[in-house]
C-alpha cells in the first residue's frame, strides 16, 4: 500500500535496501544499496562501487559505506539486476579502467592544447571545456 503524502513532494522511503544508481553533479556514478535518507535528501549507500566507464569498457571501484550530500545529486534510479548482467560493455579491473580514464583525459588535454593553439594563431582566445576534467 502506498503512504499517503503531501502533493507535490517526493520520497525514497520505498527504494530503502534498494540498489541504486546516483549520478553525481561531478559525472561521477554511484552504485549501491540505500540504507537511509533523510529531509535534505541525504543518502546513505551500502557496498557502493563507483563504475567507470571508458568507451566500450566500464570498471568498478569499490567505495564501501558513503553519505551523499543530497544537493549533489543529479539522477537517482533503481537498477535492474537483469539489465545490469546483460550490459553491451566489456567488464575491467579497477586498476585498467583508472588507466584508460587516465590516459583518455591525457588525450583530451592534448587536443584541448592544440585546438588553442591553432586558434590564437588565428587571432582568437580558447578556453577548453574544464565541467569533468577537474572533478577527478
Amino acid at each position: 500500500m502506498m503512504a499517503n503524502f503531501p502533493p507535490g513532494t517526493a520520497t525514497l522511503l520505498e527504494e530503502i535496501d534498494k540498489k541504486l544508481m546516483v549520478v553525481l553533479r561531478d559525472g561521477r556514478t554511484l552504485i549501491g544499496y540505500l540504507r537511509s535518507i533523510d529531509q535534505f535528501a541525504n543518502l546513505v549507500l551500502h557496498r557502493t562501487i563507483e563504475r567507470i566507464h571508458v568507451g566500450k569498457e566500464y570498471g568498478d571501484i569499490p567505495h564501501g559505506v558513503l553519505i551523499i550530500r543530497g544537493e549533489n545529486v543529479v539522477l537517482l534510479g533503481e537498477v535492474a539486476q537483469e539489465k545490469e548482467m546483460n550490459m553491451p560493455l566489456k567488464k575491467v579491473s579497477g586498476n585498467e579502467i583508472l588507466k584508460a580514464r587516465k590516459k583518455e583525459q591525457e588525450q583530451k588535454t592534448d587536443q584541448d592544447k592544440r585546438m588553442a593553439k591553432a586558434l590564437r594563431e588565428r587571432g582568437l582566445n580558447y578556453i577548453p571545456d574544464l565541467s569533468h576534467d577537474d572533478m577527478f
